[in-house]
C-alpha cells in the first residue's frame, strides 16, 4: 500500500524495522522540525511537517508485529468466535466490524477479494480463509501500542 511505503519512507525505516527504531528515528525527526524552533512562514511549514510525521509513526506503530503480537490473543478471539457486523470497502482498506465491539482494517486488499466477500454465502468463512490471516491489519479501536 502506498500510505505505508510512504510513512517508512519518511521515517526512514524498512519491512522489518522494529517499535524502538521506529521510536528512535520519530524522536530525532520530531526534534528536528518541532515548530517551537521556527519563526513566521516557516513555522507553519514545520506544524504540517510534524503532524505528518506523529501521522506515520503512529500509523505504523499499529501495524508493527510488536503491536500485533500484543493484542494477538484479542485478534485471534475475535476472528475466531464473533460474527462480522459490518463492512467497508475503500481505497484497498477493508474494515471489518464485529459483533463484539471490535473493529479491524485490512490494508492491500485487492478489489477481487471484496467482492467474492459480498458474494459469499457466510462473509464470517471466507473471511477467516482468505483475509484474516493474509493481510496486514491494525485494530481500530486501539491505535496506539507502547513501545
Amino acid at each position: 500500500m502506498k500510505k505505508i511505503v510512504d510513512y517508512r519512507k519518511l521515517l526512514g525505516v524498512n519491512e522489518a524495522a522494529e517499535l524502538q527504531e521506529l521510536k528512535t528515528n520519530y524522536r530525532n525527526m520530531m526534534k528536528t522540525w518541532h515548530p517551537d524552533k521556527f519563526q513566521d512562514e516557516s513555522r507553519i511549514e514545520a506544524e504540517e511537517k510534524s503532524k505528518t510525521i506523529i501521522e506515520a509513526y503512529h500509523f505504523l506503530v499499529s501495524i508493527a508485529p510488536e503491536t500485533r503480537g500484543q493484542s494477538l490473543n484479542e485478534y485471534t478471539l475475535t476472528t475466531s468466535s464473533s460474527n462480522i457486523a459490518d463492512f467497508e470497502y475503500k481505497s484497498q482498506v477493508l474494515k471489518i466490524t464485529f459483533l463484539d465491539g471490535n473493529a479491524y482494517e485490512y490494508f492491500d486488499v485487492p478489489k477481487a477479494v471484496y467482492i467474492k466477500l459480498i458474494n459469499a454465502d457466510s462473509p464470517g468463512r471466507f473471511a477467516r480463509r482468505h483475509i484474516y490471516n493474509e493481510y496486514v491489519y491494525r485494530s481500530v479501536n486501539k491505535l496506539v501500542a507502547t513501545a
